[in-house]
Order: structure tokens, then C-alpha cells, then sequence
């Protein structure tokens, strides 16, 4: 503890240890957010879902930051439900007709026009369908009535898509998106009026156990905080649960990889012999493997589950060219006094190797095992991207991978690549400056450097 302690005060010396100490706290406090906020199986049926999860979120929107550095704001997404209590609800009978008025509400401050607005209708009848009026009200006081018409158990208003004739020239022939929003749709000099909007929605429900709910989403141009994919997802559920796929796997695998490595070292020298010349040749044979094409062709041929692809990477890694390095180390151990007072004690042999050699490459073992956490990460994100990462999971080189397929970067979608290969870049950057810093303290030579 007393040597733990000296070590994490030595840290402190070095601002760049405590730069990438601070990131990696951020992503391990992330990474305990993400499934507490998302459990595990909520955020594998949202990704893996269909469109019909993600109807409210527009197609490709931008992340909403990025009005914070345009001039001209660009709309931004929302929805206001009876389901949910952020509409206003009220109903009135008279007689075998009960009337349903449901007002929403809301402050348009966009710069440019939005993508798309929808009415959601879910009711419930046994024959007769409710009727439905639609009204809109603009900041200036203006009343425009936009239609009525009967609706069934499950119904849409797409307000693009309204061709009925009334209502164009009511809007001055305009598309709805730009007729309803502007300050006068019938003035050459119109506009696009900013404030307070309000649609009202009455249906006329002809049974006593008739209900209707009603639900109005605005699609603008941005949305949320990372943005939408293709499918309406929202990219903040890969960015989160990538953070502890990403960290599990990198720190597991790196954990795992370097124990083995001074394990099957140590127990090849002191053994010596047969055992010892069969360790070298196979980690020469695993030297000329082809690591990556291997995963490949598993991913391909086999799996590609997280858990398959985990245990090939730590199966192809047992052997590593550190093997070498360790080995040559624990021979100048071997021949050490206290090596020689144990055996005369009588410690047996996997006493001597885990409690009096390999203990005394512990100062080798931290920087490296640390070291080592950012290329197991990028090889997760790697084999995501060339279509071999586990379907079922979110992860940051999936998002990467879905990007490239789709054409991101040719239609502009920047943020799209931009945001999980940032999260890439931060994990690497953070845990190198941590290990460069562990390496300067238990390597004297670098102490000057």
C-alpha cells in the first residue's frame, strides 16, 4: 500500500499523468452511467430495432451543439404527447359525443424551416370513428384550419404530404412546413416568423369507452446531443455503451495477455529444459501468425459475438514477442540470493515463481499492462469496422462502420464518424499519457528523459 501510495503521489509530477488519470475517471464514471441509464437489454433492443422505435427522431439530424456556432439556427427536434402529459388534454360530453380538445404548445426560435411536423393518432372504438378538426395558430393571432377527416385505431398527419385543396390556398399555395410558419403566405416579402405556436386538435369520439390520444412531433435539423444514424437512432446510446465495451475489452484483454505473458515466462525459465525450448518455438510460431486476418476469417467464418472474438484475441496473444523480453529478464532473477534462500526453505516451485519472481516485475508489469489498454480498444473498433464487430452491441467502430457504409462524410454528416472516432482518440491519448508517466517512475533510466 505504502509503495501504491509513493506511486500515485509521483503521478501528480507529471500534469500530463494527471490529464489522462482525469479522462480516464471520466470514461470509467461514463462507463457505470451508461447501463445504470440504459440497462443492458434496453439499449440492444433500441439498437437492433426497427424504425418504428425511432419514429419521433428525424433522419440524419446533427447533434444540437452545433447551433452553438451558426449563425443561422437551425430547428431542433421535439415531441409533445397526451401520453406523456406535455400536451394539454381536456374533455367535454354533450349527450353520446364526447369531445377531446388537446392544445400543444410551443416557441419556435429556428432560422430556418423544419424538416418535417407529424400527428399521431392512436384511439380506441368499437364502430364509429373519431372525428377529427386540426387547427393552427400563429404568434400574430391568425387562425388557420389545416383539415377534418375521420381517423382509425393508428393514424399519421403528415403535414408535407396535406395536398387537399382548401387548405393550400388558405397557406397561399405554399408547402405546409413554409405556409404555416410564415408571417403572411400570401405576401411576395414573406418570411419565416419566429414565437409562441399553437395547434389544436378536437376529435369527436361517438362511444362512451371511445379514447383517443394524440401525439405531435417537429423534425428539425438537429437533435439530442450526438445525433441521428440512418435509422432514426440516436447515436448518444453507442457512444455511451461503447465507453464500458470498449474499456472492459481493452483492460480485460490487456489484464489477461500480460499476466499470461510473465506467467509462461517465468515458469519456462525455472523449469527450463524441454518445457522451456517449447514455450520459445511456439511463441515463434505465434510471432508469424497473421493476428488480424485470423479474427477475420473467425468473424467471417464462424462468430463475431464479443465473446468469441475476445477469447480468439486473448488465445492469439498467449504468446506474445514479450515472452523474449521477460524470459531474459527472469534469468538474471533465477540466479538471485533470495531465489536461492527460498529453494533452500523448501518453497516449492510455483511458490518461488508466483511469490519471489515474477512479484519482482511487477514495476514492468503496471506500465505495460497499461500501455497495452489502447491498442486491444482500437483492435475492438478495428474489427467493427470492416463489418466484423458484434452485431447486437453499440459500440464506437460500429457507428464508424455504419457511417462509412452510408456515405457520411460524402453527404456532410461529419458528425456522424466524428464523434465515435473522438472517443477513440481521447481513450488512447488518456491511457498513453498515464503509461508514459508509469514508465518514467518505475524505469530509473527514463527518469531524466
Amino acid at each position: 500500500m505504502k509503495r501504491l501510495a509513493g506511486t500515485l503521489k509521483e503521478l501528480f509530477h507529471y500534469p500530463s499523468a494527471v490529464a489522462g488519470g482525469a479522462i480516464i475517471l471520466l470514461l470509467v464514471a461514463v462507463s457505470i452511467y451508461a447501463p445504470i441509464a440504459i440497462p443492458y437489454s434496453q439499449a440492444i433492443s433500441l439498437w437492433r430495432g426497427s424504425e418504428e422505435d425511432w419514429y419521433r427522431n428525424p433522419r440524419m439530424a446533427a447533434p444540437a451543439w452545433i447551433n452553438w456556432f451558426r449563425k443561422e439556427k437551425l430547428a431542433e427536434a421535439f415531441t409533445l404527447s397526451t401520453i406523456d402529459g406535455t400536451a394539454e388534454k381536456e374533455v367535454t360530453q354533450s349527450g353520446e359525443i364526447a369531445t377531446t380538445t388537446v392544445l400543444f404548445s410551443f416557441d419556435y426560435q429556428a432560422d430556418v424551416f423544419p424538416a418535417e411536423m407529424i400527428l399521431y393518432f392512436k384511439s380506441v372504438y368499437a364502430v364509429k370513428q373519431p372525428f377529427v378538426h386540426v387547427y393552427w395558430y400563429t404568434p400574430d393571432g391568425r387562425e388557420i384550419r389545416i383539415g377534418d377527416f375521420s381517423i382509425g385505431p393508428k393514424q399519421s398527419l403528415w403535414f408535407s404530404q396535406i395536398e387537399d385543396s382548401k387548405f393550400k390556398r388558405r397557406i397561399g399555395g405554399l408547402n405546409a412546413l413554409e405556409g404555416l410558419l410564415v408571417d403572411d403566405p400570401k405576401s411576395e416579402t414573406r418570411k419565416l416568423q419566429k414565437g409562441q405556436y399553437q395547434l389544436k386538435v378536437s376529435v369527436d369520439t361517438f362511444e362512451p369507452d371511445s379514447t383517443v390520444d394524440v401525439e405531435f412531433v417537429l423534425q428539425g435539423q438537429v437533435y439530442g446531443w450526438a445525433g441521428t444514424d440512418h435509422l432514426r437512432r440516436d447515436l448518444g446510446i453507442a457512444l455511451l455503451w461503447g465507453t464500458p465495451v470498449a474499456l472492459a475489452f481493452g483492460l480485460v484483454a490487456s489484464l489477461a495477455t500480460t499476466v499470461a505473458h510473465m506467467a509462461i515466462a517465468a515458469a519456462g525459465v525455472w523449469f527450463g529444459g524441454w518445457l522451456d525450448e517449447l514455450i520459445q518455438r511456439i511463441t515463434e510460431i505465434f510471432l508469424v501468425l497473421p493476428f488480424l486476418p485470423i479474427l477475420i476469417m473467425i468473424g467471417t467464418f464462424y462468430s463475431r459475438s464479443i465473446v468469441v472474438i475476445f477469447t480468439a484475441v486473448i488465445l492469439l496473444s498467449l504468446f506474445g514477442s514479450s515472452i523474449k523480453g521477460l524470459r531474459a529478464t527472469f534469468l538474471q532473477i533465477k540466479e538471485a540470493p533470495y531465489i536461492e534462500a527460498a529453494r533452500s526453505y523448501g518453497a516449492g516451485s510455483w511458490r518461488i515463481i508466483f511469490v519471489y519472481m515474477i512479484p519482482r516485475l511487477i514495476p514492468l508489469l503496471v506500465p505495460a499492462l497499461v500501455a497495452a489498454i489502447p491498442g486491444y480498444v482500437f483492435l475492438e473498433a478495428s474489427l467493427a469496422v470492416l463489418g466484423l464487430g458484434d452485431p447486437s452491441l453499440p459500440t464506437w467502430g460500429k457507428v464508424i462502420n455504419e457511417a462509412s457504409g452510408n456515405g457520411a462524410l460524402y453527404k456532410g454528416l461529419y458528425y456522424w464518424v466524428l464523434e465515435p472516432s473522438i472517443m477513440l482518440m481521447i481513450a488512447g491519448i488518456a491511457f498513453a499519457l498515464v503509461g508514459f508517466a508509469l514508465d518514467r517512475i518505475f524505469n530509473p533510466r527514463l527518469r531524466g528523459v
